[in-house]
């Protein structure tokens, strides 16, 4: 099969043929629709977070099962699904308690003495993120895809498996923001975009957009927001507490920086919840003024929106099919796997959404 490969930190990924092996027990082989170009994939290319190398990156995908293993319950070839990097074996202590997300069991990864889902046992190739999704066939553990309607359609839904469940979850499960609430989301990328979104569906009242290209406000409004603040003037949570009379009830960081952190709390009301969605590369820290903590106020991470994806990816495939989830608005550009070096380029000038990734 044809896959992105990434061999070098810095490096551009390099299309090759990628040798891929067949299912086992409980394991799903599924031929990709499209795949979602994320910022978190650029996080790797770039060496702001460690991955084994060789390795085929993407996690954000939707396709048709081709093959299931034996031990394979409610999946069967031509299903469609979505696919979801958060993995859960379903009996850890995590999963137990309904913290999928946060399970890292090695049951959903084949054993080091086992053939490689990727590549040979003479050149194995690393898996990334449980998924390797910029490739034309995906193989996975089942518990990191979830069966969807078949008239979703898959370069829409292939959006919900990074995105939009980490923005919906962010709001709904880990802020657990109320009807009625106020919210600021700092960054009007995929994920930002997203958050609005959520926060829309979730009842929000006041819905500040932050972010430092003032022509994303007509987007952001679009998106849900009811104010948007251009941030290339600075001074963002000042403008904040002035805007909403002494803060929001909850902040989300959707970018992934140590300063637009600090901001977020900065900006909250008392008593309020900032949730840090971005992934923050490692070696920075957050910086809070120590005296703001006797105002009740909650720094949180977030991770992939605290999500349960087998509940969450098909309520959301209902909430688009119904018109309240925005993801047609969300693609900027349908490429093919040959330009996802052009996309990342595109992804850092910070002017357009998603791109998607479409296979024939």
């Amino acid at each position: 099969m044809k896959a992105a490969v990434l061999r070098e930190v810095g490096r551009p990924l390099e299309i090759e043929n990628v040798a891929i092996g067949k299912p086992g027990p409980r394991e799903v082989l599924i031929r990709a629709a499209a795949t979602g170009v994320c910022h978190s994939d650029l996080h790797f290319v770039e060496g702001h977070y460690p991955t084994p190398m060789p390795t085929v990156l993407g996690h954000e995908c939707a396709g048709v099962v081709e093959q299931v293993g034996s031990e394979v319950h409610g999946l069967a070839p031509g299903d469609h699904v979505v696919t979801c990097l958060s993995a859960f074996c379903g009996h850890c202590e995590f999963c137990v308690g309904g913290h999928l997300s946060l399970c890292n069991e090695p049951d959903t990864r084949r054993a080091k003495e086992a053939e490689p889902r990727l590549g040979t046992a003479e050149a194995p190739m690393a898996q990334f993120l449980n998924l390797s999704a910029f490739a034309e066939q995906l193989l996975v553990h089942e518990n990191a895809c979830v069966k969807i309607r078949r008239d979703m359609p898959l370069d829409r839904a292939a959006l919900l498996g990074c995105a939009t469940i980490t923005a919906y979850g962010s709001v709904v499960r880990t802020a657990e923001v109320r009807p009625g609430q106020s919210v600021a989301v700092i960054g009007c990328g995929g994920v930002g975009l997203a958050t609005l979104n959520a926060a829309q569906i979730a009842g929000a009242g006041r819905i500040v957009a932050i972010d430092r290209v003032a022509e994303k406000e007509a987007l952001a409004r679009d998106f849900g927001a009811t104010d948007f603040i251009d941030a290339s003037e600075g001074d963002v949570w000042k403008k904040v507490l002035g805007l909403t009379d002494g803060g929001v009830d909850h902040a989300f960081e959707a970018i992934g920086l140590a300063d637009t952190a600090s901001d977020a709390f900065r900006m909250l009301r008392r008593r309020g919840i900032a949730t840090v969605i971005g992934m923050i590369p490692v070696g920075q820290k957050v910086t809070l003024n120590g005296y703001e903590l006797l105002q009740e106020k909650q720094l949180r991470g977030s991770m992939m929106g605290s999500n349960q994806f087998p509940l969450d990816i098909p309520r959301l495939v209902d909430f688009y099919m119904n018109g309240r989830l925005k993801l047609d608005e969300l693609i900027s550009r349908r490429i093919r796997l040959d330009e996802v070096n052009e996309a990342f380029a595109e992804m850092k000038k910070g002017q357009i959404a998603r791109s998607v990734i479409t296979f024939e």
